[in-house]
């Protein structure tokens, strides 16, 4: 395929998943500190990036990626520890790549969840406080910011059914949770802007919803997952069925919908669903989709399902800005050929750049923490041990690196 003008590869992280270092520079407890699902599991020292990321930078210089897209820890912000993000990006322009900044993947500080979390309004304006408090120690030095990473799973993993931190079960209730998220992301981009970031966006997990025999399921699962979170972003509204649940007030969609320079579509897999068995309380039911391979995670493996979700967004939205595709990527055991990864990468880029997107960032660097499945799931281009925490690239960290060079 035709690679287009300025096309960005690149890789992603999040700070609770690699960073460790808990207790450096005073920082403060997130609700995944210690969440109850995790069984004794933490991500205390993670992959110990906090302390090794010089070792990191040299081997994002190795794979020759453009970019690395990784977050800011709002617990350690809040401990006034900034200066490990200002070494990391110094080291990162220094090597010739593009720092990427997510000011928010699901780490809420302890602090901020005893004060009501997402499912408090005022939520929004303290996260807006906290985006100005990064950007003005950093908004000379990065290229692309993104406010908030994935509100739907905070929403309705970690706010309707307690899979994920902070646990809560709340079902149709978390969704004033959605709008703060959704609001707080606005009032971010404000700051940023306000602060002179070069360009601003988003990153929203998004999946193509398959009917089994039942459209109106499929309907509302897609707004829930999909809907509720771009609509507000996109196009100022919320999907009909769910606006009269959202606690909107005054002005707040025209804060939601700030212009955007560009919009991240993380991207897994797609998703059927039917009709809800009887007892049900949501109006839809999942259904496993067994005709295509899978990943270690369980996950059906559709690279066209990517392009397929471009086109429904670009469908949807008539003045879409430039599409990046911000995650992308697979869990499998270790092996040394690493074939599975290759495989699910290397179509999965193809489908990105078929769909027209203006850059493609794989998930994740190297393995780490991930969530409440603790250190189970290998992601990572690199593999690492998680006794010695040595780093090696796998097979497929060849594959991308001589991709990113062709």
């Amino acid at each position: 395929m035709t690679l287009p003008d300025g096309f960005l590869w690149g890789v992603s992280t999040s700070a609770f998943q690699v960073e460790g270092a808990f207790t450096a520079a005073g920082r403060r407890p997130s609700v995944w500190d210690a969440f109850p699902a995790l069984g004794g599991r933490d991500a205390s020292v993670a992959c110990d990036h906090y302390h090794r990321y010089r070792e990191d930078v040299a081997l994002l210089r190795s794979l020759g990626v453009g970019a690395y897209r990784f977050s800011i820890s709002w617990p350690r912000v809040l401990a006034g520890d900034l200066g490990f993000y200002d070494r990391l990006v110094d080291e990162l322009l220094a090597a010739g790549i593009a720092p990427v900044v997510t000011l928010y993947h699901w780490d809420t500080p302890v602090e901020v969840e005893e004060a009501g979390g997402w499912l408090e309004r005022d939520t929004a304006r303290r996260f807006a406080d906290y985006a100005t408090t990064v950007a003005d120690r950093l908004v000379d030095r990065v290229a692309m910011w993104i406010p908030v990473n994935e509100p739907a799973i905070v929403t309705l993993l970690g706010h309707a059914i307690g899979q994920h931190a902070p646990g809560r079960s709340l079902l149709f209730d978390a969704l004033p949770a959605a709008h703060h998220l959704n609001l707080g992301h606005g009032l971010a981009v404000g700051a940023l802007r306000a602060a002179g970031a070069r360009a601003v966006g988003t990153a929203n997990n998004h999946t193509p919803v398959w009917a089994d025999g039942d459209p109106a399921a499929a309907d509302a699962y897609a707004d829930l997952h999909n809907w509720l979170f771009a609509d507000p972003l996109l196009a100022g509204r919320y999907p009909d069925r769910l606006a009269e649940r959202m606690p909107v007030r005054d002005g707040d969609l025209a804060v939601t919908s700030a212009p955007l320079d560009f919009y991240g579509v993380n991207y897994y897999n797609p998703t059927r669903v039917r009709a809800p068995s009887p007892g049900n309380p949501l109006p839809f039911e999942l259904v496993d989709i067994p005709e295509y391979p899978r990943t270690g995670f369980g996950w059906p493996v559709v690279p066209a399902g990517l392009t397929e979700m471009i086109s429904v967004l670009r469908n949807r939205f008539v003045d879409l800005p430039p599409i990046y595709v911000t995650e992308s990527g697979c869990s499998y055991e270790h092996s040394p050929e690493d074939t599975e990864r290759i495989g699910y990468l290397a179509a999965h880029a193809d489908a990105a750049l078929e769909a027209g997107a203006r850059g493609y960032f794989v998930w994740s660097l190297m393995d780490n923490f991930e969530w409440d499945s603790g250190y189970s799931q290998r992601f990572g281009l690199v593999h690492v041990d998680y006794e010695t925490l040595e780093r090696t690239p796998r097979a497929s960290f060849g594959w991308y690196r001589d991709r990113v060079r062709r």
